[in-house]
Order: C-alpha cells, then structure tokens, then sequence
C-alpha cells in the first residue's frame, strides 16, 4: 500500500483540483482530506457519510459558579479576553491554564473541548476520510494524524493499493502530520516568483525528514520563464518533474459543476491532468 500527499507552499495552487482528479482516475485507493482547516474535496467528491466521531482538539476553562468568588483574577491573567463577567467566552479561550492556576478557590478546571468532527463516507469514487473543524477551532495536526490514520487502516483492511492524501497547504505542524510515514510527496507549482519560494520551502521540509517528493507545475504557460525556471531548480536538486498543466477555463468549469477535472472535459488542461496522474502512480510504484 502506497501513501501519495499532493501539497504546496499555500492555498489555491490547485492541489485539490489533482487530487479530485486521482479520485477519478485511479483505482483501488481510499481519499482522504487533511486539509481540514479549509476542507473542500467533499465538494467535488460528494461523500455520503457512513460513520460520524467527535474530535477533542484542546482544552477549555470551566468556571464552577457556585465557587466563583468574582475576584476578577482569572479575567486579569487572561490575554486572549476570554472571560467577561466571569464567564468563558468558548470562542476566544485557548486553554493555557492560566486561569485555573491563579483562581483562589478552585473554581476553574479545563475540560477537553469538541473542536470538530471526522467522518468516513462513501463516494462515487470509493471511500474517503474527511473532517471539518468547528468554528473558531483550531487544527494542531492532531485532526489531521486522526484523518490520516483512518484512511490507513481502511486500505489496510480492504487491501487497497493506495491513500490518496489532499494535504494542507504551507509549512506548519498540519503539513508535517499530513506527511508523516508518506511514500511520495507531490509538490503543486506555480510559475511565479512566490510560488517558486514556496515550493523550495516545502522540499525542504521533505528533505529534512527525508520524504520523496515532486514537482508539478500548475498553469505552467501563464509564465514559461518562470516554468522553465522551475525545470531548472528541479533538475539542479535531482526532484523528478512530474508533468506541466496548462492554463485552461474548463478547470472553473468544472469547479461549477462540481465534478473532477477529467471527468468534465477530455482535452486540454483535463488532458495534461490525466497525463500527470499516470506518472504519479508510475513514479510511486517505481519508488517500491
């Protein structure tokens, strides 16, 4: 069982669009969505859910008003803001604790807070692992190591070939748990300055922890100088090129109409999608 995470240096590069595409084009594989900051898969994908778990993500403080002697000390040492009128504002509070060791009474304890939910769903595609904070909340990663867990296990249990993993985009703690024991990497680009930055970025992350990782290079004819830019730098440190997608208006399309890029149009940018999908699964199998 191969794991594949299509990531990026930040948001909107078109991961999820390659990702929907996988889902269509290749077999014998369960999804999963660990960009959970910004989920948005399920919107191509459509799962029906087949199974819903709590997520506890942090802490919160409770304030026991029978205790409660409203010496404002826990609003004080607070500096999220996140008591008034001696009560906690769930929203602002961080569970630092700070509260509960200044309060003379004992009238503050931290509970474990519901931050959001995960659910394993049905698609026309097969199954998918997929979450989605509450409001507010925050993801350290631990959401995401609990996505990805699961979708592990179920192609443990199945016997399926592949995880497809639509990672977060950056560099932070939810990148890291999204990457973790992952066979392949697959670094979507941009042909701007930016998104060259950000792509050096994340392989570094790779790097370090050794992870195997590839470039491919997303609205490529938008700027060939900065494509060919890319090339290069790939070349120079030895990370395979996937492929080169092409700008093309059937990519919104296909957005509109909710259903994977290759799926929607058979030319084009669709073409150049399918084209890299191959080379995904052949660049994984070779790394056996």
């Amino acid at each position: 069982m191969k794991q594949i995470c299509v990531i990026s240096g930040k948001g909107g590069t078109g991961k999820t669009i390659l990702t929907a595409s996988m889902a269509s084009v290749v077999s014998n594989k369960v999804m999963s969505d660990c960009d959970v900051d910004a989920a948005d898969l399920h919107l191509i994908l459509h799962p029906r859910i087949k199974e819903t778990h709590e997520y506890f993500g942090g802490f919160e403080a409770i304030i026991d008003a029978d205790k409660c002697i409203k010496c404002g000390k826990c609003e004080d040492v607070c500096r999220y803001n996140a008591i008034e009128d001696f009560q906690v504002v769930s929203v602002a509070c961080e569970g630092c604790g700070a509260c509960e060791v200044v309060c003379p009474e004992n009238a503050i304890s931290l509970e474990d807070a519901q931050s959001g939910h995960w659910y394993v769903s049905d698609t026309e595609y097969g199954l998918m692992v997929h979450a989605k904070l509450g409001i507010a909340a925050e993801n350290s990663g631990k959401l995401v190591s609990q996505v990805r867990q699961r979708a592990k296990e179920i192609a443990e249990e199945k016997g399926l070939e592949y995880v497809i993993v639509d990672g977060p985009p950056g560099i932070g703690c939810p990148v890291l748990a999204a990457l973790t024991g992952i066979d392949l990497a697959v670094i979507v680009c941009e042909p701007s300055l930016s998104g060259i930055h950000d792509m050096e970025r994340v392989h570094g992350v790779c790097s370090h922890f050794g992870i195997k990782d590839s470039v491919v290079v997303n609205k490529y004819d938008i700027n060939l100088e900065n494509t060919e830019q890319v090339e290069k730098w790939c070349k120079e440190n030895s990370v395979p090129l996937i492929g080169r997608i092409r700008f093309d208006q059937a990519v919104t399309e296909s957005l509109v109409a909710a259903v994977p890029l290759v799926e929607h149009s058979r030319e084009g940018a669709a073409l150049d999608m399918r084209q890299v999908c191959d080379e995904i699964i052949e660049l994984v199998s070779d790394s056996s």
